[in-house]
């Protein structure tokens, strides 16, 4: 077939540390719907491979794993 190609897609890209690391520095309001479906609010204080700490106002912080993760947008 023309066009195809005999290559597989990288596995990782790298884009998630650098995504995560934008919405830090800039504290970027976030939005991460969970697993369970509940959604939860604040903004990405710190991230490693494993977690992500938001930061609420007037609520506590939470730690959430990033398997337990559906997707997180941007708010606003």
């Amino acid at each position: 077939m023309a066009g195809t190609s005999k290559t597989k897609a990288p596995e990782q890209t790298f884009e998630e540390v650098r995504y995560l690391r934008n919405l830090s520095e800039n504290r970027v309001p976030v939005r991460a719907k969970l697993t369970d479906n509940s959604e939860v609010e604040g903004i990405v204080e710190f991230y490693d491979v494993d977690f992500i700490r938001l930061t609420r106002e007037g609520k506590p912080n939470l730690f959430l794993y990033k398997h337990d993760i559906k997707y997180l947008y941007e708010v606003g």
